[in-house]
């Protein structure tokens, strides 16, 4: 069956209309039109992970930022916690693992841009959105152009720039962009009022974010001096039900930006003024696709990688030119003087989250696990990387077969063209449903009309059409570009599709692995290897383990020797990682007959009503490895010489902690009885 598109309608570009960009000292500049991003006057396409620096402790920073820049992140985004820096009014703290100077200082030497976002309101999934409790008993409305409140907000922002002062973009620094609040919905005029506060205190970035989502046409934001910015997850853990949801709109190509799902646990249904968003002034950029998703009391999903990929994929696919993930890197919450800083029902909130764990079973985990969706993210974010001064300026063009969201047979497929080239993005996946198989797909871009092709399984892919290979034309790859390195273009060879490059004098290379073609060089990589392929200073390695580069080194996150392979320039050459590492620890955990003491955090245990709690005693061996703990219940909680050390919802998977959080110390598990009243997925 022949498949095809729309036809292509040019929009009009606008430039130097929206009061954003800035030059750093080097004369390079960050401009905004109405499609992309610029940097240096070429288009570009960056990729944003969030990580939380307070959830994290400041001693991995410099590591977990290494693996992060490895996975393809260019752009490191970041909440300030009010209620992390401020819990006592008055009393500020920038120290440890707070220090937000330090923290940009070492996203600067791995050679990653920041993005700040700094509230006031944050959300997070943090107490009070992260709000001091102090702020939340204030006699005046919050959130809003009460002077009283903006009075305080000055404060906070002012404080936040002695820490950040001399660090942005126009000083030679890496902060690039500065986001405002977080998730308002119907107030432009208070965005407005707090970007003023903002600039009049210091903070002068080329990019100003808000984010654009509600449950209507858009959050009412101010039409110049602000880019909004969107989001989408394959799952809605806010969601106040316990029962399957109906199929995520995200695994479909359309031209939508704003995901009505996001934030429903607290914004407005509707708006009944009639305002619409004017998208068509800024580009597509998104701020929160899901790295993965929180696990909630009361539902607590199970992520596989593709739900993450299959989304980043068909959000590139519809025009996305900012590639934003929440969260990109796990972590855990602190516990303050005064009270814990996680999300609950206690504060007000429709949901509870735990105390500690804020995994969000994120590309890279709670402790720094790397996961599979960190590897086939990274195929995405080589090609933006490589290929994103081409990609950015390509417009999304409908496909004339357009499946509704129940159905299961229909081929999904996009494309991203400039009217002569571009690339067809096909995504047969859709989070916890089975999609039929198609055979013999022609796609006709108007242009080029591609080789029938199987489309099985569950699989996500893009393929180019009169891509320009320093001055090559190639008319069609059934494959996926991935990077370049001087004069090689590497592809991916899709799982069930059969290589092949045809240029545009007729040629034809079918299943060839590698071959040169007039001045350039054409490697074609196995899918399964493509997951450990890394570009680092711009060289191209293959292994069997996940790399990365730290002070000039090349390392390896797994222990043990490790054959590697870099590309030359003519062929890859073999060298050996070796990561030096002590054995696992050993763990042994034994049964209590006795409570060994009254838990400090009970009420954690006893969501929902009285639950019977066992225990068991743990030890491990020596610091080194994780402790994997299989157990079934609703909630557990590691004590640690009788401090709160961890803890996990149980959501069908065994619990991983750190040994050296349990090493050397008296250390106990609490679980709480397993009931039936929370959303399931084993």
């Amino acid at each position: 069956m022949k498949y095809s598109f729309e036809e292509y309608k040019e929009t009009p570009l606008l430039v130097n209309h929206l009061e954003l960009g800035g030059e750093n000292p080097e004369g390079e500049e960050i401009n905004v039109t109405s499609r992309y991003f610029t940097r240096g006057g070429k288009p570009f396409i960056a990729v944003m992970g969030e990580f939380h620096f307070s959830r994290y402790k400041r001693s991995e920073w410099s590591l977990e930022l290494a693996k992060m820049k490895a996975g393809g992140i260019t752009i490191v985004s970041t909440y300030l916690f009010w209620i992390y820096h401020e819990e006592i009014e008055g009393e500020y703290n920038f120290s440890g693992d707070n220090d937000i100077r330090a923290f940009i200082e070492e996203c600067k030497k791995t050679g990653l841009d920041v993005v700040i976002r700094i509230g006031p309101w944050a959300h997070g999934e943090c107490r009070n959105g992260g709000f001091p409790d102090w702020l939340m008993k204030k006699p005046f409305e919050l959130r809003s152009n009460n002077e009283e409140y903006l009075s305080l907000a000055r404060k906070w922002y002012a404080r936040i720039y002695e820490e950040v002062k001399g660090l942005f973009y126009k000083d030679g620094g890496n902060i690039i962009g500065v986001q405002l609040e977080n998730e308002l919905t119907d107030d432009a005029e208070h965005l407005a009022a707090l970007k003023k506060i903002a600039v009049e205190c210091g903070f002068e970035a080329p990019l100003y974010t808000v984010t654009g989502w509600n449950s209507a046409a858009g959050a009412k934001i101010p039409l110049s001096g602000v880019v909004p910015v969107f989001g989408g997850y394959c799952e809605a853990p806010w969601e106040n039900h316990m029962e399957k949801l109906e199929p995520s709109s995200h695994y479909f190509f359309n031209t939508m930006r704003n995901d009505s799902a996001i934030g429903t646990d607290l914004i407005e249904q509707t708006l009944d003024d009639g305002w619409q968003l004017p998208y068509d002034r800024y580009p597509f950029a998104t701020c929160e696709m899901g790295g993965g998703i929180q696990v909630t009391h009361h539902r607590r999903p199970i992520i596989k990688p593709m739900d993450i990929y299959a989304v980043s994929i068909t959000k590139l696919g519809c025009g996305n030119n900012l590639i934003g993930y929440y969260m990109y890197h796990g972590g855990t919450n602190k516990i303050g003087k005064l009270s814990t800083f996680n999300e609950s029902k206690a504060t007000g909130y429709p949901n509870d989250y735990p105390i500690l764990s804020y995994d969000f079973q994120a590309p890279l985990s709670e402790y720094g696990e790397v996961r599979e969706h960190y590897r086939l993210l990274n195929l995405l974010h080589m090609f933006a990387q490589d290929f994103g001064a081409i990609l950015a300026p390509m417009e999304s063009v409908n496909a004339k077969i357009k499946p509704q969201r129940n159905d299961t047979a229909s081929l999904r497929y996009g494309m991203r063209t400039d009217g002569k080239s571009g690339f067809v993005f096909i995504n047969h996946y859709q989070r916890l449903t089975e999609l039929s198989d198609i055979e013999n797909a022609i796609i006709d871009t108007g242009t080029v009309e591609f080789p029938p092709v199987d489309v099985k399984g569950e699989t996500s892919f893009f393929m180019p059409f009169n891509m320009d290979l320093d001055g090559n034309v190639l008319e069609y790859a059934l494959a996926q570009p991935l990077c370049c390195q001087g004069d090689t273009y590497f592809f991916m060879e899709i799982p069930g599709i059969q290589a092949e490059f045809k240029f545009a004098d007729g040629k034809v290379f079918t299943n060839n692995k590698s071959f040169c073609y007039n001045n350039i060089h054409i490697e074609v990589i196995d899918s399964e290897k493509a997951r450990y392929m890394r570009k680092l200073s711009e060289t191209v390695y293959v292994s069997d383990c996940d790399l990365y580069e730290k002070d000039g080194k090349i390392c390896a996150v797994q222990n043990g020797k490790h054959e590697c392979f870099k590309w030359n320039g003519s062929e890859f050459e073999k060298f050996i990682v070796n990561q030096p590492y002590e054995k696992n620890a050993e763990l042994t955990i034994e049964d209590m007959n006795e409570e060994p003491f009254e838990p400090k955090y009970k009420e954690e245990l006893m969501i929902g009503g009285e639950r019977k709690i066992t225990w068991k005693k743990i030890e491990v061996s020596s610091d080194v490895g994780f402790a994997e703990i299989a157990y079934t219940g609703d909630t557990a909680q590691l004590y640690a010489d009788g401090e709160l050390a961890a803890d996990d919802y149980y959501y069908g998977k065994p619990w991983r902690v750190p040994c050296g959080l349990v090493f050397g110390k008296e250390c106990y598990i609490a679980i709480s009885e397993l009931k039936n009243d929370f959303y399931r997925e084993f």
